[in-house]
């Protein structure tokens, strides 16, 4: 008995030939972030920032080509390139503010996972759901009780255990793809 089920050959195949190294690579970048957080907290803060600021200056084109004239138009572009911008001048307060909103995204997490376990309390599974929604509240009860200084942190090593699991899930598809190629 294998422990990864029939995949379709099709669905397979649309992860291409990288897939097995890309998640390999994953892991290791995500165990640098777990091992060095305030790097990986700094990485993120940059990345978003710069997000950001592309988002904004696409947005302020889009709004230069349609509407040019329309004040309440240029608000949405201002602000993305504004706080991108910030972001940059000021990395610690972009590392404080991404930790500020994943503490209040595994709040809305944990209370989602209870009602989930309450709803789908008594059949099986409700408990694994009440113990997600702890592992949820914990994490962001921690990210608050020190923050902004937990941030540091707890950003890089929330990002970094993120992009282990993602690396992993890639690595298990891409050996279940190198044995479906073998005869």
């Amino acid at each position: 008995m294998t422990a990864i089920p029939a995949i379709d050959e099709k669905r397979l195949r649309r992860f291409g030939p990288w897939t097995l190294a890309i998640g390999i690579l994953l892991v290791i970048i995500g165990m640098f972030g777990v091992g060095m957080p305030w790097i990986m907290s700094l990485v993120t803060s940059v990345y978003i920032a710069w997000m950001l600021l592309l988002g904004g200056a696409f947005w302020a084109y889009h709004t230069f080509k349609s509407n040019p004239g329309g004040f309440m138009d240029w608000l949405k572009p201002l602000l993305l390139i504004v706080t991108g911008g910030l972001m940059l001048y000021r990395p610690m307060a972009g590392i404080a503010a991404i930790g500020l909103m994943l503490s209040f995204y595994l709040f809305l997490d944990a209370f989602g996972s209870f009602a989930l376990a309450r709803e789908l309390h008594p059949a099986r599974g409700w408990g694994w759901m009440t113990f997600n929604g702890l592992v949820s509240l914990l994490l962001a009860v921690l990210f608050l009780v020190g923050w902004p200084q937990t941030s540091l942190l707890l950003v890089g090593i929330y990002v970094g255990i993120s992009l282990i699991f993602d690396g992993w899930t890639l690595v298990m598809i891409g050996w279940a793809m190198r044995r479906a190629e073998k005869p």
